[in-house]
């Protein structure tokens, strides 16, 4: 079948179950934690059983923590001081346990803990051990047991010649001399080697894809070019198969883990419900572009049902109290995402697949169902900006939903929704172009902002110049393809004036660009720069096609995406043509690079962030579970070698005409702090400015305030300076 899991019913081997371990406690009231931001964000809020108390994550502090407090009063308190970022957060239906993950040293490997909502009894619950790494699931609905995955690091032996606990050169973080978050780096000498989480050094670079053998990671010293024949290397060592398994933990620990799921070599695998009489578990699983959900027996971990799903928010759906019906979201045959119905027979099989709900041009991009789940709220991505609805759920599939209620929303765009005790009442995570992150309490469609959550008008310091509402743009690609995203027009020009503007690119490839306030955008308007966000083919919001439109060689389409969507905003005399820089993170810090090689007479300066510069490195760097869903996005490292060399901004270097600064955070293994160095380097080689920034205790995303305000400020001077100075 589909989707088959390995483990139990296969040939897979679960991880060693994890053992709680309990730590001291690190709650304090508000009044002793330190106020960093002037004004500060809230986010992904989840709700007591009585749906008056939130647990929420807030960067009041300078790093993203663990709070609490009710949601019409402003009494609330710090539940984990530590200050390792928190990235979810979950409350057990009983009120007991408030679990969330860590990213210790800003890392991308993360672990789960609990805590009382008092802060008290404060445990790690999975990923404690060195070089293992877990995530939350969901509570079962008595809140009894939490479901967590947890990934083991691939054991490595080391390379030929290396002393045990040696780091790899090629995967150095470098960082200059000097105190400080962060600081200027150069990659060509005298760079410090990047301190990994306790654990970590056994990594020597390779990865493993479904399928494909494993190669070894490139030379380390001066790599400039790339080579047909260099990728060609065979491997000399195997690395042990990654295994995810996820178990039922009880916080408590007076029951033993149990085991739901376990596949070897997996992309990702989440526990997204458990039926009310335990016997079904809904498991997300697959890379990117591929997600199925699949339906667990408990009994035997048998899969009786797979259904494709789509990509976003990683919480799919959930059972009806019956375990009759599955509700998801998803994309199956489909432009854009759906409400789904999926019929199951006695044993979890399925008997029926129908659309409960539906909208012409726009996905379901949220879905959450009621604590007794006979109703949900919807949340739909109308070309970038959310509307959400609660609609109620008949209880046999096939028939139509009953009309729903518009929720109206105090800002454009829903990142979270919480289900209250009251299904007319969630608690919703909110942003939008004139604020920082909030959340809100929409009793019976009333607009209710939580005290705890930062005011609109506070959203920049006095005196600091006012939020920028975007407009959205629609340029035309040169093959007829019609783009999209948001342009950002700096206070006090005129309407026809062409500024100086720097065009950011977005990660992915399948992120989106949404009409928030970005603290990065602000920094570089209050400069006198225009911004322009736009969205290239292979982004999400418009629909399927547009997702597929890069895959393979369409990534040469996408690479001149960019350059159409600078000649849209010069023609429209918005920006200047000769002063254009591009910026972007991930894979934008890819399509910066690509954009600076491929048209290199375009802009004047580029800033990559976290980018890829050479598919062969980053394929043999990056994380085995990015590893197999980057083979279906960009190709297989293996059979596509050849489309990858050319894709790879490293085979234009020698194109290469104009300044650029590289950012990279010096813990990042999506995409490894060598693919930022040997490019820069390279540059440098050939007489090109060339500039790196290596943040501390950072992974992929930078999450720390200090960190932040220093990439902001560092990348503003560098794009100022080159288009104005």
């Amino acid at each position: 079948m589909a989707g088959e899991l390995s483990g139990p019913a296969g040939d897979g081997e679960a991880q060693a179950a994890p053992e709680a371990l309990l730590v001291p406690d690190a709650a304090v009231p508000l009044d002793a934690v330190p106020r960093v931001l002037v004004s500060h964000g809230c986010w992904y809020p989840s709700v007591d059983p009585g749906g008056r108390h939130v647990a929420f994550i807030c960067d009041r502090g300078g790093v993203p923590q663990l709070w609490e407090g009710p949601v019409d009063s402003d009494d609330v308190h710090l539940l984990d001081a530590e200050p390792d970022p928190v990235a979810e957060v979950a409350w057990s239906p009983d009120g007991r346990w408030i679990a969330y993950t860590t990213a210790p040293g800003g890392s991308e490997h993360t672990r789960v803990l609990c805590v009382r909502p008092d802060g008290t009894g404060r445990r790690v619950l999975a990923g404690g051990e060195p070089g293992s790494s877990a995530y939350l699931g969901c509570w079962t609905h008595d809140g009894s047991a939490l479901a967590v995955t947890v990934a083991e690091a691939p054991a490595y032996p080391p390379p030929a010649g290396a002393e045990a606990g040696a780091g790899s050169a090629g995967q150095s973080g470098a960082a200059g001399p000097g105190a400080g978050a962060a600081s200027p780096a150069s990659p060509v000498s005298g760079a410090a080697a990047t301190v990994h989480p306790e654990g970590w050094t056994a990594r020597d670079g390779r990865a493993t894809l479904l399928g494909a053998p494993s190669r070894p990671a490139p030379p380390t010293g001066h790599v400039t070019t790339v080579s047909a024949a260099a990728d060609r290397d065979a491997a000399t060592a195997e690395p042990a198969p990654r295994t995810l398994s996820a178990y039922l933990v009880d916080p408590d620990g007076s029951a033993a883990p149990v085991l739901l799921a376990s596949e070897r070599e997996a992309a990702t695998l989440r526990v997204c419900d458990i039926s009310r009489d335990g016997r079904l578990a809904l498991v997300r699983r697959g890379p990117r572009a591929r997600r199925e959900a699949l339906v667990v027996r408990t009994r035997d971990l048998r899969v009786t049902c797979a259904v494709p799903v789509a990509d976003g928010d990683p919480w799919i759906g959930a059972f009806a109290p019956d375990a009759r019906t599955l509700w998801l979201r998803s994309d199956h045959e489909r432009e854009y995402a759906a409400l789904y119905a999926v019929a199951l027979d006695p044993r979890g099989g399925r008997l029926g697949l129908t659309v409960a709900a539906q909208r012409d041009g726009s996905g379901l991009e949220l879905l959450a169902l009621d604590r007794d789940g006979r109703g949900a709220v919807l949340v739909w991505n109308v070309r970038g900006v959310s509307e959400l609805e609660v609609a109620p759920l008949v209880p046999v599939p096939g028939t139509a939903l009953e009309p729903s209620r518009a929720v109206p929303l105090p800002h454009e765009v829903v990142t979270r929704v919480a289900v209250t005790a009251d299904p007319d009442a969630p608690v919703v995570a909110l942003s939008g172009s004139l604020r920082r992150p909030g959340v809100w309490w929409l009793p019976q469609g009333a607009e209710l902002r939580t005290p705890w959550s930062s005011r609109d008008e506070d959203v920049v310091a006095p005196g600091v110049h006012r939020p920028v509402r975007p407009v959205p743009v629609r340029p035309l690609a040169r093959d007829g393809l019609g783009l999209g995203g948001w342009y950002y027009r700096a206070r006090g020009r005129s309407p026809r004036e062409a500024a100086p503007c720097v065009l950011h690119l977005h990660g992915g490839p399948e992120e989106q660009e949404r009409p928030v306030f970005d603290p990065l955008y602000h920094e570089l308007l209050g400069r006198g720069l225009d911004v322009f966000a736009p969205d290239v083919r292979g982004s999400s919001g418009y629909g399927r096609s547009f997702v597929d439109a890069d895959l393979g060689r369409g990534r040469f389409a996408a690479i001149d995406d960019v350059a159409d969507c600078a000649a849209h905003v010069v023609l429209e005399g918005l920006a200047d043509p000769v002063r254009l820089a591009v910026m972007g993170h991930s894979y934008g810090g890819y399509l910066v690079m690509a954009s600076l090689v491929w048209h290199p007479e375009l802009f004047r300066t580029g800033v990559p962030v976290c980018g890829m510069s050479n598919f062969a490195t980053f394929f043999a760097g990056t994380e085995p579970w990015l590893a197999q869903s980057a083979a279906h996005k960009y190709g297989h490292p293996d059979r596509d070698r050849e489309l990858l060399r050319v894709l790879s901004p490293m085979s234009r270097i020698d194109a290469l005409r104009v300044p650029l600064l590289a950012v990279h955070g010096e813990h990042d293994t999506n995409v490894p702090p060598g693919e930022s160095e040997q490019f820069v380097r390279a540059a440098r080689e050939r007489g090109v400015e060339a500039e790196l920034l290596v943040l501390r205790d950072e992974g992929h995303y930078f999450r720390r305030a200090d960190n932040r305000r220093a990439f902001r400020r560092t990348a503003a001077d560098w794009i100022q300076r080159h288009l104005t100075g």
